[in-house]
């Protein structure tokens, strides 16, 4: 059967069902690639049934309140700690900062107050407040809010729970290695899953850029988003499962032969990975010989030492932003210069692109007033907010420039959409070399300086920002969030977030095109770069860089060592003559087999 032939299959709560024998086949978001085969193990929310009984004095009630909330920061703390120290963890980790602020926001502790001076019951209180915060936040027309609506629910039964005094049971049930099949997966439910248990995972909601679906490919777990509800309810505990987290097929009770099918492709991926691996530290080059760059997305220490073991040839996108949202204050200059220098020295001589904060209202630090506002994601952010305040601004270039002496280091700005822009940010360094000279500081001068091309203004005016820019970087997941007017957070539209869209392509191509003119190299360090069906259509587009979570390293440079330049055009063409997403996915998944075949 071929998965992708109806564009509603990619709706939540409209999942495709068809029998065909016994088995019951469903499609869902591919999420995270691979196979898995076992058991299903249906993840259910743990039931929190608000006691009855009589309200004890409003102080009695309102300390217990406070000791439960105390007892939730703990947790929270020790969840945050646990999930920063995995590979790739700290992005996942700031998920815990956010839920440290919700469980201190005064409109939910005023709620809880009034409720109890009233004459209920704590517990009452917690869960009424919480789901009138929830509520309204779901009903808000910015999506990004909607959305925290269930990061609210989940500190919200946090603290219900500990004052029902039941243990944290999140996932602890899971004894052999399953499929979990789950509504969603909350923060909270993912940072507990056990790799070595955890087959893969299927969840009725959430995108690609959901919790569950950054942390399956953190983690190399295949995984299925947005498959509704509707067919998810049919699966017992227990019942055997086939999943493809490359196309988003999901079997239940599989035929044998299905099951020798995928048993076979199973068996042949993990053969081809181990020579994959083992050839992970050669140059990536074209089956003609062209030399391409394949890096890494890093975040840390932590990953760039993960890059370098699966053989990163550099690192595309180093995200700065934990060393704002991971602390109680601002980083200072001599902080953030000894964290650069470790990760440089990690990557040696291998090239670093330094990201500079993409913080804002979307990713507010707790220290800093952030205005509330209707859209974040277009609102006070990244450059714009650095600008702004360049203090904080220029300390950070201070300490990039400090630390990429005897490195090769560049440096990139977020989120530039005009020309004045990106000059005003190229001044600020400029006034930052000037000083640190003055000082008698060692720093290095002259760094290549880059943008991300993330919205459809940049993209169209990669010409005219070529005088000012030294190479662009393709954030893809912005790039299609603002291209399709898709909140790429929000799991009621996550089906219309689609990569590989025409228009999506379009602008890619643009972008490389007009770069290429004008002499400038371009990389792409959003998701799409280690998407195995994206990577022959990039190379045929003449991406000149492909960066990607580590994991995706060794076959990304398979894959393009499999290519001859010439072919890879001609796959690209033709991905630009198709009309949908739909007809560019299947086309890509016949590409793809047979390349493997």
């Amino acid at each position: 059967m071929d998965p992708e032939t109806d564009g509603n299959d990619l709706q939540p709560d409209s999942a495709k069902t068809q029998v065909e024998h016994s088995q019951l086949f469903l499609q869902g978001i591919p999420a995270s690639e691979g196979i898995a085969i076992g058991p299903a193990f249906l993840y259910a929310v743990q039931e929190l049934i608000v006691p009855i009984r009589s309200a004890s004095q409003p102080n009695v009630e309102i300390a217990r309140f406070y000791s439960a909330s105390e007892q939730a920061r703990l947790e929270l703390i020790n969840l945050r700690k646990s999930v920063a120290e995995r590979p790739n963890g700290e992005e996942l980790a700031a998920i815990f900062d956010a839920h440290q602020s919700m469980l201190e926001d005064p409109l939910l502790i005023e709620k809880v107050n009034t409720k109890i001076a009233s004459g209920i019951i704590v517990e009452q209180a917690v869960a009424e407040s919480t789901r009138e915060l929830a509520d309204m936040l779901a009903s808000m027309q910015d999506e990004l809010f909607a959305a925290r609506a269930a990061d609210v629910q989940d500190v919200g039964n946090r603290v219900l729970r500990i004052l029902l005094g039941q243990p944290d049971t999140a996932l602890n049930n899971l004894q052999i290695p399953s499929i979990i099949i789950a509504q969603d997966l909350t923060p909270s439910d993912t940072s507990r899953l056990d790799p070595e248990l955890v087959l893969g995972f299927c969840t009725a909601f959430g995108g690609l850029t959901s919790h569950s679906a950054i942390l399956a490919r953190t983690l190399g777990i295949p995984a299925l988003v947005g498959m509704g509800s509707g067919g998810l309810e049919k699966i017992r505990s227990g019942d055997p499962l086939l999943m493809d987290g490359s196309t988003g097929l999901l079997i239940v009770d599989p035929s044998e032969a299905s099951m020798a099918e995928y048993r076979e492709r199973k068996r042949r991926n993990a053969s081809l990975m181990v020579g994959i691996k083992e050839n992970a530290q050669a140059e990536a080059r074209t089956a003609d010989g062209f030399r391409v760059e394949v890096a890494a997305n890093i975040g840390e220490v932590e990953t760039a030492l993960e890059a370098v073991e699966f053989g990163a040839e550099g690192v595309g996108l180093l995200r700065t932003e934990f060393l704002y949202l991971n602390e109680t204050r601002a980083p200072d200059e001599d902080k953030q210069y000894g964290i650069y220098k470790e990760i440089f020295t990690v990557m040696g001589r291998r090239p670093v692109i330094v990201r500079t904060m993409d913080i804002g209202g979307d990713k507010p630090p707790s220290y800093m007033p952030f205005p509330k506002e209707m859209n974040p994601f277009l609102g006070w952010r990244a450059i714009r907010m650095c600008m702004d305040d360049s203090g904080l601004f220029k300390t950070q270039l201070r300490a990039i420039l400090r630390a990429a002496v005897g490195h090769d280091i560049r440096i990139m700005f977020p989120m530039i959409i005009s020309l004045d822009e990106l000059l005003c940010a190229r001044g600020l360094i400029t006034q930052v070399e000037n000083e640190l000279a003055q000082e008698g500081r060692q720093f290095a001068r002259g760094l290549p300086v880059g943008i991300m091309v993330e919205t459809p203004a940049a993209a169209v005016l990669v010409d005219v920002l070529s005088s000012a820019s030294d190479f662009f970087s393709l954030g893809t997941n912005d790039l299609t969030q603002y291209t399709l007017a898709v909140d790429r957070g929000n799991e009621k539209v996550a089906g219309l977030f689609q990569p590989l869209h025409p228009a999506v392509l379009r602008l890619i191509k643009l972008t490389i095109d007009q770069a290429h003119s004008k002499g400038r190299w371009v990389g792409m360090c959003g998701e799409l770069a280690g998407m195995q069906k994206a990577i022959p259509i990039l190379l045929g587009f003449g991406l000149d860089e492909f960066s990607m979570a580590s994991r995706s390293v060794p076959m990304a440079k398979h894959l393009i060592a499999k290519l001859t330049r010439e072919r890879a055009r001609e796959i690209a063409a033709h991905a630009l003559s198709l009309s949908t997403s739909f007809e560019i996915e299947d086309y890509m998944k016949n590409i793809l087999d047979g390349l493997e075949g």
